[in-house]
């Protein structure tokens, strides 16, 4: 609901093995949330806030994608409200497995 309502079109499939998805997407177990998503070639792993998927498609990093470990309750979809959203610690996932904090 929450990317939808920020413009985006989501399609949704079941995985029985997400762990399997996550790791084939360079996602390390460390980044793991409960939604994995694949946007224009990037993972997105977890409640990312639309903001930060924009700006990872706008700067095009050299990377997998971005992850919000786990399941913060002041995330999009969790709960909180888009000034919480944005203090939430958005991580790079480099090609090596390794987060840096991308966003907040």
């Amino acid at each position: 609901m929450y990317l939808r309502a920020n413009g985006a079109t989501v399609d949704t499939a079941e995985d029985a093995n997400r762990a399997a998805f996550r790791a084939g997407l360079g996602v390390p177990d460390g980044a793991a949330s409960c939604h994995t998503g694949v946007v224009e070639g990037y993972a997105v792993e977890g409640h990312v806030p639309a903001a930060a998927i924009r700006r990872l498609l706008d700067d095009r990093p050299d990377a997998v994608g971005l992850a919000l470990p786990g399941m913060p309750k002041d995330s999009p979809g969790m709960g909180g409200s888009p000034a919480s959203w944005a203090r939430q610690p958005v991580r790079l996932v480099a090609r090596d497995g390794s987060l840096r904090v991308f966003a907040f």
